[in-house]
């Protein structure tokens, strides 16, 4: 009886403690436009939030912002309440992020897809043009016209690197093969567009492409679905969207977003928080492409075995993947 009264303490001190602990630790997550349901990016942040909450018990707080002026807003409103750490999602909060962080030392912040050089701020960004590069071998691969397409969001350097990387790709399986490329805008609206989105890949079909990749958040469901209205192949982006139009996806470049997040809070839970840069690629599983019972059907074994060797071989170096980022210039 003794030894049971003492275990039953034990036990009782335990759920304390950890029902403490997540009282104590408040994380919050600020998405960018597009929101937590984008299916895409900002979704896959969501989804590495909720695995957290799921496997630790500590629920989180979120924003989704509504126009440019939120980022800040919402970054402060989270900082005066005692959340910590906050999340950032998306290289257009950087500038938010810089000022906030420097009024809230003692607060930890992170953001993924941009640096800011802050001692209480972890910076995730990840070699996009290596996912993209094995996604445009695919794209290559499955071709029957010899033409394949991109839709990008916002203009900006970052998706010309998911561009670059994915001609990259694709010429280093076919070297003839053509490339058309669109943006969709220069605003945070260009992540927002379906109809636009869908708009560019019927352009791109009607020029003779027959798969498209988009890299384009929220906007690239549009070409997705376009390419399953007109029997052509659609390529995902950021979260696994194979099975969004089973059959006419052909693969999805996906980045490690929901791994960057849960591991972001699990180490400020554990006391092993760093800030400094953290930059994922192949090697550290921080991009991949996705490969299930959804797109099985449409890659051959010549196809896995393919994009498997390129990606052993950017791993060790053998390949070099162009960054866009470092002069601003696709040589392919």
């Amino acid at each position: 009886m003794k030894t049971t009264t003492i275990l039953g303490a034990v036990a009782l001190a335990a759920v304390m403690t950890t029902g403490a602990m997540a009282e104590t630790f408040k994380p919050a997550v600020v998405y960018d436009f597009g929101g937590r349901n984008d299916r895409s990016f900002n979704e896959a942040a969501y989804k590495g939030a909720l695995q957290f909450e799921e496997r630790t018990g500590v629920k989180f707080r979120d924003f989704e912002i509504q126009n440019p002026s939120q980022r800040e807003q919402a970054l402060r409103n989270f900082a005066r309440r005692g959340l910590d750490p906050i999340i950032t999602i998306g290289f257009a909060q950087a500038a938010a992020l810089e000022k906030v962080a420097k009024e809230f030392p003692d607060t930890h912040f992170a953001i993924v897809d941009a640096v800011v050089d802050l001692p209480n701020v972890r910076s995730i960004v990840f070699k996009e043009g290596e996912g993209s590069f094995l996604v445009g071998l695919l794209a290559a691969m499955a071709t029957e016209s010899n033409t394949i397409g991109f839709v990008g969001g916002m203009d900006i350097p970052l998706i010309r690197k998911f561009a670059c990387g994915y001609k990259q790709g694709a010429k280093y399986a076919k070297p003839d093969i053509e490339v058309i490329e669109n943006m969709t805008g220069t605003t945070g609206a260009a992540w927002t567009d379906p109809l636009k989105g869908g708009e560019l890949a019927r352009s791109q079909f009607a020029r003779g492409a027959d798969v498209v990749f988009h890299a384009a958040g929220l906007t690239g469901t549009g070409v997705l679905q376009a390419a399953a209205d007109e029997g052509k192949l659609g390529i995902g982006v950021d979260s696994n969207q194979n099975h969004l139009h089973p059959g006419s996806v052909l693969t999805s470049m996906i980045k490690g977003v929901d791994v960057a997040v849960d591991k972001t809070l699990t180490d400020a839970q554990e006391g092993k928080w760093t800030s400094g840069v953290e930059v994922l690629g192949l090697a550290e599983n921080g991009v991949s492409w996705s490969y299930d019972e959804y797109n099985k059907p449409l890659i051959s074994e010549d196809m896995k075995s393919a994009v498997e060797q390129a990606k052993m071989d950017i791993i060790s170096g053998k390949v070099e993947v162009h960054d866009y980022m470092v002069d601003s210039t696709c040589p392919f």
